[in-house]
């Protein structure tokens, strides 16, 4: 846990008489999370990544992701009252959005090309969502945009419903997520981070079951703790 303290030192003269140093003060940390399922924690019964890494580095979390929220939502909320007054207070935004933009593009059986316009809503939205961080709270906030290791089902339960044929599809409705999302952190002046690593290892082989929840779609507790140590890695030390 990150402990950080401020030490106003200084002496002040009136009238002969000096006034005593304030007593050093720790300035709290908040993490901003705007997001779909999986940062909300649905299916998992357990503490949602954002929060398990705002308790690491001794933060307040303010978690505004809601299950079935698009990119579009996402950006959406930005402007409401709530958004904008938890980022100009955020030290730390975490954005993740636009599994389900894609995911119905796979559910219609739309191919590539459907992959493809749906990634590049993905994009404006999300770099949308980065410009008004950006305007909202300057330059003195960490900005980390979270990847998906898929944005359907995964693991056995994958393995089940689609067949290998669906399987490779998942595989590639995922890489175009992955690609808009690490092209509009890149516009919007935010880190990118992917989690596959996380999920299948580095080799990208690994089957993720036994961090995914029955459904094989969302993490388990185990899968939002391996998001939220590699959030940790990504951003160990945010700033005040």
């Amino acid at each position: 846990m990150i402990r950080r303290a401020v030490a106003l030192l200084g002496v002040a003269v009136l009238g002969g008489c000096a006034a005593a140093a304030p007593m050093p003060t720790t300035a709290p940390l908040t993490v901003v999370t705007f997001g779909d399922s999986v940062a909300a924690g649905t299916d998992c019964d357990c503490t949602p990544f954002p929060d398990l890494y705002a308790g690491r580095i001794g933060a307040h979390s303010i978690n505004l992701a809601e299950a079935g929220s698009t990119a579009a939502d996402v950006a959406a909320e930005l402007d409401t009252d709530e958004g904008t007054e938890a980022v100009r207070g955020a030290n730390v935004v975490l954005l993740m959005a636009g599994a389900n933009d894609v995911a119905d593009a796979f559910d219609a059986n739309t191919g590539e090309q459907g992959y493809a316009q749906a990634a590049d809503s993905v994009q404006r939205e999300v770099t949308a969502a980065l410009t008004r961080v950006r305007e909202l709270r300057g330059p003195g906030v960490e900005v980390l945009v979270v990847g998906y290791w898929n944005v359907v089902e995964d693991g056995d339960v994958a393995r089940v419903d689609y067949g290998d044929d669906g399987v490779a599809e998942a595989a590639s409705a995922t890489r175009y997520t992955d690609d808009a999302l690490r092209r509009a952190a890149a516009a919007g002046g935010a880190a990118y981070l992917d989690t596959s690593a996380a999920f299948k290892g580095a080799d990208g082989r690994a089957n993720p079951t036994a961090l995914l929840a029955e459904d094989g779609d969302h993490p388990n507790a185990r899968g939002q703790a391996a998001i939220a140590a590699a959030v940790y890695e990504a951003l160990p030390d945010p700033p005040l």
